[in-house]
């Protein structure tokens, strides 16, 4: 039953995210008006905005006006769905839930964001850093010093990397890098590390495929790869910093 709740409460989220995608950085409330169509401006019926399912039902088409509806929009839905079921997996009915799936919920239109617009909102950093603490204060106000410091280290350690090459990211970054370790207090370290590593081979695939000079300047957002990171830290950081401190230490 805490799989089901969690994969429909995931879709109806994943549904509000592609709003939040589309219209945040296009400084457009996320209430008003009603989604719509983008060709032909018809308000989307409610029965027709059902996540994934009006999608296939509609065939991927606006009901007006035929005008195509990108994939995007299910594939959001349903993987939002598989993250939240996958949070109430690995951290069971507990307190620890609530963490794993705001963070989920914070990354999934951050990626988004970057990926299109090359920027990481204010808008969605800072509610989400006050949610956190808020989360910690009231289930488990022992480990806020442990999540306050990941948050420092963190964003210490990329606004360093920005200072040193400032054209490899952005002040969005580091603030995001700051609100992971907010949510994954020491499993920062391996969201981190997964974000660097991701990111450095999509970086050496770019300059095989384009040459040196082309594939180095061509610009890629970091905030999905902290992002992928961050799904790393939440489903398997504690466990690769357990890992490493019982073979080096």
């Amino acid at each position: 039953m805490p799989f089901v709740l969690a994969a429909v409460a995931g879709l109806a989220v994943g549904s509000f995210l592609n709003v939040v995608a589309y219209r945040l950085p296009r400084g457009e409330s996320l209430s008003h008006p009603r989604s719509r169509c983008p060709r032909c401006e018809a308000p989307i019926r409610p029965y027709d905005n059902v996540p994934v399912l009006s999608w296939l039902l509609l065939r991927g088409r606006c009901r007006c006006c035929g005008a195509p509806i990108s994939v995007r929009y299910p594939l959001v839905e349903a993987a939002t769905a598989a993250l939240y079921v996958a949070v109430v997996l690995v951290k069971g009915v507990d307190h620890d839930v609530w963490l794993g799936l705001v963070l989920v919920t914070l990354l999934v239109p951050v990626a988004l964001i970057d990926a299109d617009h090359r920027i990481i909102p204010n808008r969605l950093l800072g509610p989400a850093a006050l949610v956190a603490l808020a989360i910690l204060a009231g289930t488990d106000v022992e480990k806020l010093p442990e999540h306050l410091i990941a948050a420092a280290a963190a964003g210490g350690f990329l606004l360093a990397a920005l200072l040193a090459y400032p054209r490899g990211m952005g002040m969005g970054d580091v603030k995001l890098a700051a609100v992971l370790g907010l949510y994954l207090g020491r499993s920062v370290a391996p969201a981190l590390l997964a974000a660097l590593l991701a990111g450095t081979l999509l970086g050496l695939a770019l300059i095989a495929s384009k040459g040196v000079a082309a594939g180095r300047k061509t610009a890629i957002p970091f905030g999905p790869f902290l992002a992928f990171g961050g799904l790393v830290g939440l489903f398997a950081g504690s466990e690769i910093v357990d890992w490493y401190l019982a073979r080096f230490t």
